[in-house]
């Protein structure tokens, strides 16, 4: 099982983000507050879990959770200030929308900067790598976060369909470059990428 808390003894906020690689989309980020002694076996880090088990994990944390919240960040403005700065400000977005004010923060990876409370100051921050397969409230962030994503992608593919993004969900696929290279690009693409995979990294920008 999961632990429960990193910070004994405060309110803690676990953080994790999705779509960082993808060539399409917006990026996600959740925090998530769970009382200290709240224990959950299901909750596990999202790539470990089914879609659909995904989603009634969704369910059962919103309605367990002290406080949740949902950042997002634009293709735009991700190709304006990169991903790895997007990323921690997606996460910075859902921090402010918690309806109760954490007194640390903890982080899925190696990368974050210090987040500052709109009203209330700034917070304490500890990074942990892979920290969704070890502390429930980054884990939970990661299904959040995840599968708010899913689910605007799916939207996305509604009105874009020859990108497969309803499978692909915005990643480098084969298939999702074919389409790229027949059909061009979309208000959604990523253009600071590399779109065509033509011998660089997809990743620019180390997180």
């Amino acid at each position: 099982m999961l632990k429960s808390y990193y910070n004994e003894g405060k309110i803690e906020a676990g953080c994790d983000e999705a779509g960082r690689g993808c060539l399409a989309g917006s990026v996600y980020a959740a925090a998530v507050i769970f009382a200290a002694d709240y224990q959950n076996e299901a909750i596990n880090d999202s790539k470990q879990l089914t879609d659909r088990r995904r989603h009634e994990l969704r369910e059962m944390i919103q309605r367990d959770a002290l406080a949740w919240a949902v950042g997002v960040v634009t293709p735009a403005e991700i190709d304006k200030i990169n991903i790895l700065n997007a990323s921690i400000l997606a996460m910075h977005r859902a921090l402010d929308q918690l309806k109760i004010r954490p007194e640390a923060i903890i982080v899925d990876g190696n990368r974050f900067k210090t987040y500052t409370h709109p009203q209330q100051g700034w917070v304490p921050h500890t990074c942990i790598v892979k920290g969704d397969a070890k502390y429930l409230s980054i884990a939970a962030a990661s299904i959040l976060a995840k599968t708010y994503r899913d689910d605007y992608m799916d939207r996305l593919a509604e009105e874009y369909p020859q990108y497969d993004w309803a499978s692909n969900k915005g990643y480098p696929t084969k298939k999702h470059r074919e389409a790229i290279k027949a059909f061009g690009v979309t208000p959604y693409h990523r253009l600071s990428y590399n779109l065509l995979g033509d011998g660089q990294l997809d990743i620019p920008f180390e997180f």
